[in-house]
């Protein structure tokens, strides 16, 4: 008998794993029963949706917990277990002694691995050899965390090569703690370790025109590419700087100190060519400017006339002399007075002037204060508003007192705000007398 009553068919052997058609039709067909029996399934139905909902609710908070778990263990893990090592199959993978030497010394992997990941995938390191060497000089932990952050390449230089560069920076250092800082400066400049050779000749050169050992380690640390070549470019160098400051009247005596000063205002002025040198002395000569005259100049500009073009000049000089309808001993003047016309661009040049025009400021103006082309238009405006703000009219007045250096202007406008502030003398009002 069947559940609904009726007679039991015959069974038939059936293949296992193959249910029968009507079997399958059973379980799809409800089954009749009475309304007492219905009942009790729907009660059972209804249990079973709320298990299924208290069931759903633990599962989702289940889930949320091993979220949470998830999350808090990956705190737990040791930083060579990160995520962040595995590498995909085109990268190398990376070496992980290298990786933990660098954790132990608070070094920020994941800033050199974002920049400069294939040194840690380098095979031959030396971390705490480098970190021994910087430790002996006077380094802390922070201050090697720091330098290899900066400048990872460190941990692949050789011990030994680093000791001996040590040694040869050690003769332009006064001291170990000068060295040092140094290193954190520019540890890239010190831990190129190629072309020492003719780093040491470099060194006895300049040492044998007896220039200041500071010097010497500013240009090291600043320029290395001019200790890295041959000596005889710097020497041709030297000799053309020689030469033309002997040419524009300068004395012997103080061709020593002239050298110290224009190589510490310019690190890069022994990569220029001597031509360059000689060029743009020669277009300024052309231009009618005398020995004194010239020796101003190369004083007022620095190292930086050696990075002049003489296309570029004339075409500075040809616009100011239009622009401000001035006279050939005029320009002159003005180049004096102003040197940085000679390297601006003439992009630069008429952006100023037209701002200078734009706030009211007269040409003749700029004619007798020609250094506030220095100043951007930013700056001027922003001056001129400020003096404006004390009763002081730029435009009826002198430039002097916008031109020059931030600190320049803010004592300028001290004077002024002093001037504002101070009350006016009464002759009306009766004096006090030492008695009162």
């Amino acid at each position: 008998m069947d559940r609904g009553g009726g007679p039991a068919s015959p069974r038939r052997s059936q293949p296992a794993g193959r249910p029968h058609a009507s079997h399958v039709l059973r379980l799809m067909t409800p089954p009749r029963c009475s309304s007492s029996c219905y009942e009790s399934r729907t009660g059972r139905t209804q249990l079973q949706a709320s298990d299924l909902l208290q069931l759903s609710k633990m599962l989702r908070v289940t889930t949320a917990s091993l979220c949470t778990y998830c999350q808090r263990m990956r705190l737990f893990l040791p930083p060579s277990a990160s995520t962040s090592t595995l590498t995909s199959p085109n990268k190398r993978l990376e070496n992980q002694l290298t990786v933990d030497s660098l954790y132990e010394l608070s070094v920020d992997v994941r800033k050199v691995r974002k920049f400069k990941a294939w040194i840690l995938s380098e095979n031959e390191v030396y971390v705490s050899e480098t970190a021994d060497l910087l430790r002996d000089m006077g380094a802390d932990t922070p201050i090697i965390a720091r330098i290899l952050e900066t400048h990872p390449e460190a941990v692949l230089c050789r011990p030994e090569e680093v000791a001996a560069q040590r040694d040869l920076w050690e003769t332009v250092c006064p001291n170990k703690r000068e060295l040092m800082s140094i290193i954190e400066k520019f540890p890239a400049s010190f831990f190129t370790l190629t072309h020492q050779s003719n780093q040491r000749a470099n060194i006895l050169y300049l040492q044998s025109l007896r220039l200041n050992k500071r010097i010497i380690g500013k240009l090291m640390a600043s320029a290395p590419q001019s200790f890295s070549r041959p000596v005889e470019w710097n020497k041709e160098v030297i000799h053309t700087l020689r030469e033309t400051y002997l040419d524009l009247g300068g004395d012997e005596g103080n061709l020593r100190l002239w050298l110290q000063k224009l190589l510490s205002q310019n690190p890069h002025i022994l990569l220029r060519p001597a031509e360059a040198w000689r060029d743009s002395l020669g277009f300024l000569r052309e231009q009618g400017f005398t020995t004194e005259e010239l020796l101003s100049l190369v004083s007022s500009l620095r190292a930086s006339i050696a990075e002049l073009r003489p296309e570029s000049m004339q075409q500075a000089l040809t616009y100011i002399e239009g622009a401000l309808a001035c006279s050939k001993d005029e320009l002159k003047q003005i180049a004096i007075c102003c040197p940085a016309i000679l390297y601006y661009s003439l992009p630069t040049l008429t952006g100023r002037l037209q701002g200078l025009m734009d706030s009211g400021v007269s040409l003749e103006q700029v004619k007798v204060s020609p250094n506030v082309l220095e100043l951007t238009t930013q700056i001027v405006v922003y001056r001129i508003q400020k003096l404006a703000s004390y009763g002081y009219d730029v435009r009826s007045g002198s430039l002097d007192v916008i031109v020059g250096t931030k600190k320049d202007f803010e004592m300028m406008h001290g004077k002024l705000q002093l001037r504002q502030q101070r009350p006016l003398f009464n002759p009306v009002a009766p004096l006090r007398s030492a008695e009162d």
